[in-house]
């Protein structure tokens, strides 16, 4: 995607932090600007991630799914693009449910497949344990989604931004907090073993 190795980690930084702040951009924006300009950024955002991640460990387990979004989002906008606006995080919910999902079906789980890109042979305990985290974050996602849609339907865009630009990063980064201070244990347990 970039042209040199050192601005990748700058590139991928810049496509979180977009993420991110999209609520707060649709918020602002909404009724300002068309929905299809809105609808195109969301459209550019799934775009970016899909290139970003071809090339990649893990585009097997990602592609696919990222595929599946960008597809979904461009017939929301198609039909109705202030919907696809909203719709956005409920679709990259959805999408990355199914991602992690999936991989519980065979293997490796896809938290496994995260964790190979810095232990590449993990134990059977490991491996168990990715597994359940894989099966929290699968729960977790579903659960997600289902908020983001139900602040869709409601219609209440203070509400729809409440949710989808803080309460739900809040409780990713509280997931992903509690997961690390778990595994942190669960290794030094393997390790004292």
């Amino acid at each position: 995607m970039t042209s040199s190795p050192n601005r990748r980690p700058l590139f991928l930084l810049g496509l979180g932090g977009l993420g991110i702040l999209y609520p707060g951009l649709v918020y602002v924006s909404l009724g300002r600007v068309p929905s299809a300009v809105l609808a195109v950024l969301a459209l550019a955002l799934v775009g970016a991630r899909l290139a970003v991640t071809r090339g990649g460990a893990l585009a097997s387990a990602l592609v696919p799914t990222l595929a599946a979004i960008l597809i979904a989002t461009a017939a929301f906008a198609l039909i109705a693009p202030a919907l696809a606006v909203l719709a956005y995080p409920v679709l990259m919910s959805l999408g990355m449910a199914a991602a992690f999902g999936l991989s519980l079906r065979g293997g490796p789980t896809l938290v496994e497949r995260f964790a190979s890109l810095t232990e590449p042979e993990p134990s059977l305990a490991a491996r168990a344990y990715m597994r359940t985290v894989t099966w929290v974050w699968f729960l977790f996602l579903l659960g997600n989604a289902s908020v983001s849609a139900l602040t869709v339907a409601m219609g209440d865009r203070d509400l729809w931004t409440l949710y989808n630009g803080l309460i739900s990063y809040l409780l990713m980064g509280s997931l992903f907090g509690i997961e690390y201070l778990i595994r942190r244990r669960v290794r030094a347990r393997e390790t004292a073993r």
